[in-house]
């Protein structure tokens, strides 16, 4: 570990909060419905929206009607993305004359864009039309994000309301979000991208020679509008099958940082956000301090069993000192490909930089538990705050019990009801992750898949069942996904992963929301100093490793104390 990769990890989350800060005061603004610097501009094609499709703004929604709508919603966008991949070969804008994406691989495709996830078991420069990734997938990335937005924000309404019966208007909150923050970011990314060498173009290829003389055709496209999106709704799915370690995704160190700091921008201005629309900033603050804690925690770790390198390799001479380079671009370097690895799993995002299949086993431990914590540290967009919420809901439950109180969280007691839906949102990760895991290495189908035997081969399933699963979309690289029993098996757990998990969050908005708020008193818990921090942090160690010990134990912790011992499998 260096003193330049520490300063790269530093500037770059520096860069983060200053602009966290202002950016969550502007959400809560634009969810709300406040009047903003681009009300101007946006606000009579909001109308002109509301208008056309019917919708009236003025009339909110119980969290069940709101529910639906959002369920309808992803209902109708998978099937429309479905429809684009399968007819693909008979549509415009399709240079490439690919033809019609197969029905397995479509399936998963569907799902994976309309969970947000962007699990991608394809090569995108060999299998989308321009079309399919313009009007399909890009327009997925806006849509899915706002839509985590939307649901967050439902929750957020249950703690600032009180007896109130509804969370807000879901096709409302889906404008607002697309319209106001999540597209105007992404023009401005994309202009930026593009001076810095990222293609936009509608072009399929161009033709290039090569040193000896051969000619190559290099596929090009609409590349930067789709990375600012791939990044700032934390999607991940990219123009490439390489993603962002790919030149033409991300062509210099400063693409890199900015691509960085824009998967982690959004997701951490929501806990500032929370504090506005709760009106107690220090209760965002905490949110904030808490998710930052996590994240630099990993990305230390990360970087620390990078920068050490491979001990088999220095053992027959290899110089240790540029790091474990295996996998990662030498543009990048060691310190911003853990930072990446370890924030675009801290989020969920699932973009990635390097191939964390060719990580240290400590080093791919953290962007493997990042996923399996839900992504929360900040999380995806909308999904880390409500996320993290729900945690907050039980570490507060906890300290309840400790000091004999029935607990409350932002004046709202939390009873049986809220319990119970809060344990059946955080147990659907560990059982479809380690149910989907445990089928997968007792089937041969599953087993044929792997690249690697051993520990390393039950980290490459487990790490693609707890992407899908958290909606975060990276693979280990290891894996050939794109099989009927791994397009379907991880198909469904997006499914549940997304859907499976905030149904009981929107419900909880509904309770909360038709509750009195109760005032403080002295025997209240803070739920915004330091001593509430470190509970939520060991909530989160204890629960989460708990469930996960024994499969990290037989998967990159062994590898890790094999691989010093000299052995290999």
């Amino acid at each position: 570990m260096t003193s330049i990769g520490l300063a790269q990890i530093a500037i770059v989350l520096i860069a983060v909060v200053v602009a966290a800060i202002p950016l969550g005061g502007y959400i809560a603004r634009v969810l709300a419905g406040e009047r903003t610097l681009l009300s101007p501009a946006f606000s009579p094609v909001e109308r002109a929206f509301y208008k056309f499709s019917g919708v009236d703004p003025a009339r909110e929604q119980s969290w069940l009607t709101y529910t639906m709508a959002m369920l309808a919603f992803s209902v109708i966008g998978f099937i429309s993305l479905y429809a684009l991949q399968r007819l693909q070969a008979y549509l415009p804008l399709n240079p490439q004359g690919f033809g019609g994406v197969p029905a397995d691989l479509a399936f998963n495709t569907s799902i994976s864009f309309v969970t947000n996830t962007n699990w991608q078991n394809y090569g995108g420069e060999t299998t989308m039309s321009h079309l399919t990734q313009m009007l399909g997938l890009t327009v997925h990335n806006f849509v899915s994000a706002a839509t985590g937005l939307a649901m967050a924000f439902a929750l957020v309404r249950g703690f600032s309301r009180a007896e109130s019966p509804t969370v807000g208007n879901f096709w409302v909150d889906l404008t607002r979000a697309t319209l106001y923050v999540l597209l105007p970011m992404s023009v401005v990314v994309a202009l930026v991208l593009i001076a810095l060498g990222v293609p936009q173009t509608l072009q399929g290829s161009i033709e290039a020679t090569t040193l000896e003389g051969a000619k190559q055709a290099i596929a090009i496209g609409p590349m930067a509008s789709q990375e600012a999106i791939k990044e700032l709704g934390t999607n991940g799915g990219g123009f490439f099958n390489a993603n962002s370690a790919h030149p033409f995704e991300s062509p210099n160190a400063f693409s890199n940082m900015l691509e960085i700091w824009a998967l982690l921008v959004v997701p951490l201005a929501l806990a500032f956000a929370f504090g506005r629309a709760v009106l107690d900033h220090r209760q965002g603050r905490a949110i904030a301090i808490t998710m930052m804690i996590v994240l630099v925690a990993g990305a230390l770790v990360a970087y620390w069993a990078e920068a050490n390198g491979n001990p088999l390799l220095t053992a027959i001479g290899v110089d240790p000192s540029p790091g474990n380079m295996e996998g990662k671009e030498v543009r990048f370097g060691v310190a911003t490909s853990a930072l990446f690895a370890t924030a675009t799993t801290g989020t969920s995002c699932g973009a990635v930089n390097s191939m964390h299949d060719s990580f240290m086993p400590l080093g791919g431990l953290v962007p493997l538990f990042n996923m399996l914590m839900g992504s929360i540290a900040p999380g995806g967009v909308g999904a880390g705050l409500y996320g993290f919420l729900v945690l907050a809901i039980i570490a507060v439950f906890v300290a309840g019990l400790m000091v004999g109180r029935t607990p409350e969280y932002l004046g709202k007691k939390i009873e049986a009801r809220e319990m119970k839906l809060a344990m059946l949102a955080v147990l659907i990760y560990p059982l479809t992750v380690l149910g989907f895991t445990a089928i997968s290495v007792m089937l041969e189908t599953g087993l044929a898949s792997l690249n690697n035997a051993g520990p390393h081969g039950l980290s490459e399933i487990l790490y693609a069942f707890a992407s899908t699963t958290d909606n975060n979309g990276s693979a280990f690289a290891g894996l050939t996904g794109n099989t009927l029993w791994y397009n379907t098996t991880l198909g469904v757990a997006m499914l549940l992963g997304r859907f499976a998990y905030v149904i009981p969050v929107l419900a909880i908005a509904g309770s909360f929301a038709a509750k009195k708020k109760t005032a403080a008193s002295v025997g209240t818990f803070p739920t915004h100093g330091p001593l509430f921090i470190g509970l939520l942090i060991g909530v989160i160690i204890i629960l989460y490793l708990l469930q996960y010990f024994p499969a990290l134990a037989l998967g990159p912790i062994v590898e890790h104390f094999a691989l010093f011992a000299g052995k290999t499998f």
